[in-house]
């Protein structure tokens, strides 16, 4: 059984307290797949910085998609776990290129 005052109590002090992140701010489902990438095994204030860099050089998936893997893992260096740069990038390429974007 779902409490439904617990859940309203837990909306409130969210809407008073919650951080405010840059992913946050926009539901772009690029975006928000690119902060849950970088997110994995590394801090939220750790990410803040690259993820913003990261928006500014690819704001598309597109754009993603279309750069060379070179310069993607050039703009991860210091995030570490390379592999994930390597897999966003080559699922971006598959979004793009079997579904349009």
């Amino acid at each position: 059984m779902i409490d439904k005052t617990a859940i309203k109590r837990l909306l409130r002090w969210y809407d008073a307290h919650a951080a405010m992140l840059p992913w946050r701010a926009d539901r772009d489902p690029y975006h928000v797949w690119l902060s849950e990438i970088m997110l994995q095994q590394t801090q939220v204030e750790t990410v803040i910085p690259y993820y913003i860099r990261f928006l500014e050089a690819y704001p598309t998936i597109g754009d993603l998609a279309t750069s060379p893997l070179e310069n993607v893992l050039k703009l991860w260096e210091g995030l570490g776990y390379y592999s994930r740069a390597r897999n966003l990038h080559a699922c971006a390429q598959v979004i793009v290129a079997q579904y349009g974007g």
